[in-house]
């Protein structure tokens, strides 16, 4: 991999000059295509400004604070070196000028100050997302953590190591923070992920329980479950069974020679156990009810990866499309050195990933919960996807 690193001023030159000849997908009015750009050079460059809801370590996209830009959650990452400034009065600037964006932070939800009977604070339970979401890690360590196993993009126990959460989640705790989260702080719907075990489920199990308290509790809030292909097929339909209706099967890339790079352990679940899962989640959960991450910026061909994209959407997987972006904890960051990908690269995929999406008649907000429905990572719902 790479060792380069870019940072400040330097890395935006660099980024704003690179896109080239690259295509960007259907044409578009100015307006919409300076619109994506910009919320494009955003997501890899960060912004200037405070944020009272972030998120730090855990599993990834990266290190971020919480934002509505345009009434629509984001997660940008926090950059004292960006040439992107929040002005005082909530719009977005560059050298000044303003491009056209207002952007709040996300308040501190209340839920952030009551702790369990026992004395664990709920912020170490779960966290607020974007803007309404709840998400979680149920099982905050992993089977293949190990440096020679570890995707080199994740740093789930990062978060455990440094206490700012808890091992395990479980299903009464959950349920009592996910009802104030709901009465206290108006959130609408949960992702809920777990780090890889070592049974047959790889996890699943105990997402299925703590599903089942969640909605026991709160029978209104929507739930995405996260996790890799169980050995065993029928394990999807127990999570859907137990309430959620959504599901993320997180693949990051369908090259084989990326994942073994970067995916070491996970790369031995095989692509052909990713698309019989994939298949028995559209099955189950419904068309684009199920998503999985790809991530640009992991050394995949651009063309490849829109393709894989096409095989998704084809299939009735929504393909939420995100940059790699440098998170503290991990191999990719603190050993590998490995920047954030060209702003051309990301504008061009995520352009034509989005056509092939609306091609599809298929939009992330139309998930019922998770990471699509929420868009936040992502640009892709600012390109209309």
């Amino acid at each position: 991999m790479e060792t380069r690193t870019l940072s400040g001023r330097h890395h935006f030159e660099t980024l704003a000059g690179c896109t080239g000849t690259m295509t960007t997908g259907p044409a578009l009015a100015p307006a919409e295509r300076d619109r994506i750009s910009t919320r494009v050079s955003i997501a890899l460059l960060g912004v200037r400004s405070d944020a009272p809801v972030r998120r730090t370590g855990g599993a990834g996209p990266s290190d971020d604070g919480h934002f509505v830009i345009n009434g629509d959650g984001a997660a940008i990452p926090l950059n004292p070196d960006s040439p992107y400034v929040v002005s005082p009065s909530g719009r977005l600037t560059l050298d000044g000028a303003d491009l056209g964006f207002d952007v709040s932070p996300v308040s501190r939800p209340r839920f952030y100050d009551l702790a369990t009977a026992d004395g664990v604070a709920y912020d170490k339970i779960a966290k607020l997302h974007g803007n309404n979401v709840l998400a979680t890690t149920v099982v905050q360590t992993c089977v293949r953590y190990d440096e020679s196993e570890r995707c080199r993009f994740c740093a789930i126990e990062a978060s455990l190591q440094t206490g700012s959460t808890i091992a395990v989640k479980t299903p009464a705790m959950l349920a009592e923070v996910a009802e104030a989260a709901v009465r206290l702080d108006g959130v609408t719907h949960m992702v809920m992920t777990t780090g890889t075990s070592n049974g047959w489920d790889r996890g699943a199990k105990h997402l299925t329980r703590c599903v089942k308290a969640v909605k026991k509790a709160v029978p209104s809030l929507e739930i995405q479950v996260q996790c890799e292909p169980p050995a065993d097929l029928r394990a999807i339909t127990d999570l859907y069974e137990a309430g959620a209706r959504s599901i993320g099967i997180h693949v990051e890339s369908m090259d084989d020679e990326v994942r073994r790079r970067w995916m070491p352990g996970k790369s031995r679940v095989s692509m052909d156990e990713y698309r019989a899962a994939w298949r028995e989640a559209v099955r189950v959960f419904g068309w684009n009810q199920v998503s999985t991450y790809l991530i640009v910026g992991m050394g995949e061909d651009p063309d490849d990866l829109v393709e894989g994209a096409r095989e998704l959407i084809e299939m009735g997987v929504y393909p939420f499309v995100v940059p790699f972006r440098p998170l503290k904890g991990t191999l990719a960051t603190d050993v590998d050195k490995v920047p954030a990908p060209h702003r051309g690269v990301l504008n061009r995929v995520t352009a034509q990933v989005a056509a092939l999406l609306q091609a599809a008649g298929m939009r992330g907000e139309d998930q019922r919960a998770g990471c699509a429905a929420c868009g936040a990572c992502s640009v892709l719902k600012t390109a209309g996807a």
